[in-house]
């Protein structure tokens, strides 16, 4: 099973919290993990009303949705790699604050604009959040249990509150929006209360990195362990390609849903997406016991089963049928993004791995926005079943490729000189 490598930053100092705190800690960040994510995909079931209120397309619905990645790639890249030397806490609470702050934006603001810049506001705490907080469990856990050096279980959780947040938001808001007054308002209101109190927890959890080391003596922001640099691509391009169709159904799920199938509760076109990203969740938690090979094997499988199917109940309209194609292409990809983020961050450098793993949801990240802005424009000039088709053929094969790189690079990675950039 790929594990995550011991934090080494996570060092003894006198007055030490007990283990303890540490333990509790943990689940602290992993609900501020969840909860953040959740709140990332809060407006997926609500496109349809902002159509509907605005009088715009699916390609502004998408660049609004995309906007988000682009506040990501630029939190990840310009500050994800920032806990290894201020400390995991010193940019949680902020990338929490950030999200609170985009909550109030996208509920005051009405428009265009207010959600343009909410969205990117929303992206930037998901760029402080999802690298950092994939390291903070790791060194919580490997504090709390030094005795369980190598487990699984902190890469296990990180990768599944994530997915599982995402789950939660079209969820959690196609619900609001379907009882609760306010649709455009309420649902941000909400998770703003959730995450101010998830807020508080975090500020009671210890921190895991030494921040009184010299600037000599702090780490790189981005190193790879030796040899491990065609892990990294690899595991980068499977995440790109897992990220895609989740951004499809993230960003035009509801779209179709509303369109394609006629329905028009928010409620349940909030399903699609959540079935998507729950069904990701549960396929790592399921097969979790199976070796990460025979994981990755399984998703790159599954994969172009699920977009196929997707492209049959866009052509037969069915809701059993799309959901069905939903849940396995969201398992697939589910799979393929859990054994990517663990093998990027088995191939990080330990000094450096909120970094590596930055770096990682950059790309990623631009998967889950590119891709779905491109669908959305040649859907303006071609029938959208043989884009769907188009656009399942180019990420499978895409996905397929990547695994077989990826399973080749994890087999026979050498040792070398720490790659730095």
């Amino acid at each position: 099973m790929t594990t995550l490598p011991s934090a080494p930053l996570a060092t003894a100092t006198a007055g030490r919290p007990s283990r303890g705190r540490h333990a509790h800690g943990f689940w602290f960040v992993a609900a501020a993990f969840l909860f953040l994510m959740a709140f990332g995909t809060v407006p997926t079931p609500l496109w349809p009303l902002y159509q509907a209120r605005d009088h715009f397309g699916a390609t502004a619905v998408t660049i609004a949705f995309a906007v988000m990645v682009v506040g990501a790639a630029f939190s990840f890249g310009l500050l994800g790699h920032l806990s290894d030397r201020l400390g995991r806490r010193r940019v949680i609470v902020p990338a929490l604050l950030v999200a609170i702050a985009s909550a109030g934006v996208l509920a005051a603001w009405p428009g265009l604009p207010g959600l343009i810049v909410g969205r990117v506001l929303t992206g930037v705490a998901v760029g402080l959040m999802a690298s950092t907080a994939t390291a903070y469990l790791s060194d919580l856990h490997h504090q709390a249990r030094p005795h369980r050096a190598g487990s699984p279980m902190p890469a296990l959780v990180a990768s599944a509150v994530n997915l599982g947040g995402l789950a939660l938001g079209p969820l959690v808001s196609g619900a609001l929006a379907q009882w609760a007054p306010a649709p455009l308002t309420t649902c941000y209101l909400v998770f703003a209360a959730v995450m101010a109190a998830v807020l508080l927890l975090v500020l009671r959890t210890p921190e895991t990195v030494d921040t009184r080391l010299t600037a000599r003596d702090r780490p790189t922001r981005f190193a790879l362990r030796p040899g491990q640099g065609g892990v990294f691509v690899a595991a980068a391009s499977l995440g790109f390609f897992a990220f895609a169709l989740m951004g499809l159904f993230s960003s035009l799920g509801a779209v179709m849903v509303r369109g394609r199938l006629g329905i028009t509760s928010t409620f349940v076109v909030g399903l699609a997406p959540f079935t998507v990203f729950a069904a990701s969740a549960v396929a790592q938690l399921a097969l979790d016991a199976l070796p990460p090979r025979r994981q990755l094997v399984i998703g790159s499988a599954a994969f172009p089963v699920g977009l196929a199917l997707t492209a049959l109940a866009l052509d037969h309209p069915a809701l059993w049928l799309f959901l069905l194609a939903a849940a396995l292409a969201g398992g697939s990809a589910g799979l393929l993004f859990k054994g990517a983020v663990a093998q990027s961050a088995r191939a990080a450098d330990p000094a450096s791995r909120a970094g590596v793993l930055a770096a990682f949801f950059v790309i990623a990240y631009a998967g889950m926005g590119l891709p779905s802005i491109a669908f959305s424009v040649v859907i303006r000039h071609a029938a959208l079943v043989s884009t769907m088709i188009g656009f399942g053929a180019v990420l499978s094969a895409g996905a397929v490729l990547a695994v077989a790189v990826a399973l080749r690079h994890d087999a026979a990675a050498g040792h070398g000189k720490v790659t730095k950039k």
